[in-house]
């Protein structure tokens, strides 16, 4: 990208952010389990380069800095959060992404429009505590996003406070849901979810509500250039704890960004590029009022979330069982992380979560049972463990 770009429409932007990613994502993030001591090195780059400035906003439950960062001198505010749930670091790296752009675009048409017409608010890492055990909670247990009421945690009393000092007319609430969500009741998985939250039960439509929805609908317009098919709506059920929908309650336009799933991108390197350009693009259309032209069908269209997804599918097994003929099933499989107790290392195990019919499930990956010797009713029951290991069998 040249500092002479002018983006004719949010697409067009969209796509120059993608094709060139590579050169500003930054390089030391390989991994989406990362710890608040890397963050803060990583931030303190852009603060030593003057990109943005930086304060402490306030200490986490064990004691660590939350800090906020701000770019820009415009008149609207946005405000994003990130990393609520110390496990959901997807719009974190993003985050940094953006700013890497900031820092080596400072005369590009984006970062100068920004810069001019916007302040940004972002608190990268709400939940430091929980990202250093890479757990949702924050170190009391408590899950920070049903604190908003009652504000039991620094954190939630740090985001609380943020929002009141600065009433921001934009919030972006980042997030990480659960990676096998499908669009509606197809097998597509959903790459990313949005949702502009009800800010009561009756999901009534404010003016503040009704913009919240026309920048959903850019960032949908935008990366369905790139996962047209793949993205969602969030559950819309008003949850009166819930920060999003507060915040959209005390008048912050707020937008609800969930980064799900996406073959073989355990780590989120795909999803991260995916929340660099959304947000990125999204902030220049704030910045410029083009986001009031943005079709709300485009967001207002989008399926709910389903679930129809495994990590691993066996079609068409046969399975043996003593004393009974032999038939034939899919098998259901899903992995997960688990920490390794005797070395602290992370290793991938299976579990079998369902057998039967699932023709009406798809999965990141599928293996044809049918090429497989018959499997024993012992090696095929419901929660059974399964060790994931890169060239080996799982039977």
């Amino acid at each position: 990208m040249t500092a002479s770009t002018t983006p004719s429409d949010p697409a067009a932007l969209a796509r120059e952010l993608f094709e060139n990613y590579d050169r500003y994502k930054k390089t030391e993030i390989t991994t989406r389990r990362f710890t608040h001591a890397e963050l803060m090195q990583w931030l303190k780059q852009f603060e030593e380069q003057k990109v943005v400035e930086s304060s402490p906003a306030g200490k986490s439950g064990e004691g660590r800095m939350i800090p906020l960062l701000k770019f820009g001198n415009g008149q609207t505010k946005a405000l994003l959060w990130s990393q609520m749930h110390g496990d959901e670091p997807t719009a974190t790296m993003a985050l940094v992404d953006m700013l890497n752009f900031f820092a080596q675009e400072p005369d590009h048409v984006v970062t100068k429009t920004i810069r001019e017409k916007l302040t940004l608010l972002i608190i990268p890492m709400l939940n430091p505590d929980g990202a250093e055990r890479f757990q949702r909670r924050s170190v009391h247990g408590i899950d920070i996003n049903r604190d908003a009421l009652r504000l039991q945690t620094s954190e939630a009393r740090i985001l609380k406070a943020t929002q009141e000092k600065y009433k921001p007319e934009f919030g972006f609430n980042l997030h990480d849901q659960d990676p096998r969500y499908t669009v509606g009741s197809s097998k597509n998985v959903t790459a990313i979810a949005l949702l502009a939250p009800s800010l009561d039960e009756k999901k009534t439509e404010t003016p503040s509500v009704k913009r919240a929805k026309h920048v959903a609908a850019t960032f949908a317009e935008v990366l369905n250039v790139f996962v047209q098919g793949h993205l969602a709506r969030y559950d819309d059920a008003f949850e009166p704890r819930a920060f999003g929908d507060n915040v959209q309650k005390w008048g912050t336009s707020t937008i609800l960004v969930e980064s799900g799933g996406w073959k073989d991108d355990r780590e989120k390197m795909f999803l991260r590029k995916l929340n660099y350009v959304g947000l990125l693009t999204s902030l220049y259309v704030i910045a410029t009022g083009a986001y009031q032209e943005a079709k709300l069908e485009l967001y207002e269209r989008l399926p709910f979330n389903g679930k129809n997804l495994y990590d691993v599918i066996v079609r068409r097994a046969k399975v043996t069982q003593k004393n009974a003929p032999e038939i034939t099933v899919d098998i259901g499989i899903n992995v997960e992380e688990q920490k390794d107790p005797a070395n602290g290392n992370i290793q991938l195990v299976g579990k079998i979560v369902d057998i039967g019919d699932l023709s009406s499930y798809g999965a990141f990956e599928e293996i044809d049972g049918s090429q497989i010797p018959a499997l024993t009713g012992e090696q095929v029951k419901l929660e059974k463990t399964l060790t994931v290991e890169k060239g080996k069998k799982l039977f």
